[in-house]
């Protein structure tokens, strides 16, 4: 045949199968409303076996993409049957009375937690978040999350990842275990700078101290020093600084901001070390309960799936159906148990869209557990 000729035959079976595929969904309605009126579980995996089963039988040659077909059709039929099923799950729930309680935007002045001391990148993303916040300092990131689950600061600003060098993991570990909400989230661009007391020359230099996550973007700079100097960790890179100060010795610098110079006495001895220029670090601001202000359209969710093929496959359908994108996808295993993990997603929606929030409800209702961790706007 001529190539005219097979796409004239692609476009008569395309009319075919197009009028099918509408009544297949109006039939997953009808199937839908009968179980909700019979309290019966919509999900029937037992159903699902035994057609991909005789679809897998029936389509010879073409088994692979016949099962890869009909794996999309069930998804898509569970996605127009949750919008129809849709009911107060403990989700929907929570949303609803985040929406109802949140102000009309974020306030300007609050309590907000940071990790460090002055002069550390939190407080410059605090700062931006907050122009009229009140800041206090805490030594770690795990206090951080105590001072805003405790009631003790409304906010918190933490780092969550880094363009060059990718999460930061004690903050996923954190989200998950502690009861805490994402409200916001903005992007800083990182200049890091080796800094010392004032007339420090390079070569004087015999350890380095700072935060992991600065160590790691500056690591081709780190790496062209050699072994004669150290490379010492730090909890922040304003402490690091800090520290420097304190210690009055000239053999050792630190990776930080050049804001700490005029804080703590000190001077830069080499500037933009960072390993790339395009060097951005997502912050997220965090509260004890959700809220959810006008213009927000990042979802964050924590999932625990059961430990079968296809369990993630299932969830990551669920968004394709939708054409949610996918802006984040992160797992990370659960201590004390053998490779057992939960998935971090971040999504492009809203869940003042019914068909999102029932998606979720959907997740909700398969998974072993969910944890919605904010619907935001990032800066």
């Amino acid at each position: 045949m001529e190539l005219s000729e097979i796409r004239k035959k692609i476009d008569e079976t395309d009319e075919k199968l197009l009028p099918l595929f509408l009544e297949r969904m109006n039939l997953s309605a009808e199937a839908v409303r009968y179980k909700a009126e019979h309290s019966m579980p919509i999900l029937n995996k037992s159903r699902e076996s035994e057609i991909l089963e005789r679809v897998m039988r029936e389509s010879g040659d073409m088994e692979q993409y016949a099962h890869r077909l009909y794996m999309m059709i069930f998804e898509l039929s569970r996605a127009y049957q949750a919008t129809l099923s849709h009911k107060n799950s403990k989700i929907t729930e929570e949303i609803k009375k985040a929406i109802a309680d949140s102000e009309t935007s974020l306030p300007q002045r609050a309590a907000v937690a940071c990790q460090g001391v002055e002069g550390a990148y939190s407080e410059e993303a605090a700062t931006k978040m907050f122009p009229r916040g009140n800041l206090m300092f805490f030594k770690s990131f795990e206090a951080v999350f105590e001072a805003v689950e405790s009631g003790l600061c409304r906010y918190g600003t933490v780092p969550v990842e880094n363009s060059s060098n990718g999460p930061v993991k004690e903050i996923y570990d954190l989200l998950r275990i502690k009861n805490v909400k994402i409200v916001k989230s903005d992007r800083l661009c990182i200049r890091h700078e080796l800094i010392g007391l004032p007339g420090t020359k390079p070569e004087e230099i015999k350890e380095i101290r700072s935060h992991r996550q600065a160590l790691g973007q500056c690591s081709e700079y780190l790496k062209k020093l050699g072994a004669d100097v150290t490379i010492v960790p730090y909890p922040n890179t304003a402490m690091a600084a800090k520290s420097v100060a304190d210690g009055k010795d000239k053999s050792v610098a630190a990776i930080a901001s050049h804001s700490v110079c005029e804080i703590y006495g000190l001077e830069t001895v080499e500037e933009n070390i960072q390993n790339s220029d395009n060097n951005y670090t997502r912050f997220i601001c965090i509260s004890q309960k959700a809220e959810i202000y006008p213009g927000a359209n990042r979802i964050s969710f924590v999932v625990e799936c059961e430990n079968r093929p296809g369990a993630l496959y299932s969830i990551i359908a669920k968004l394709a159906a939708l054409g949610i994108d996918i802006l984040k996808l992160e797992n990370y295993p659960i201590v004390g148990r053998n490779f057992d993990y939960v998935f971090f997603f971040d999504i492009a929606a809203s869940v003042k869209d019914v068909k999102t929030l029932a998606m979720l409800e959907s997740i909700e209702y398969e998974c072993k557990k969910l944890i919605f961790l904010g619907n935001y706007s990032e800066g």
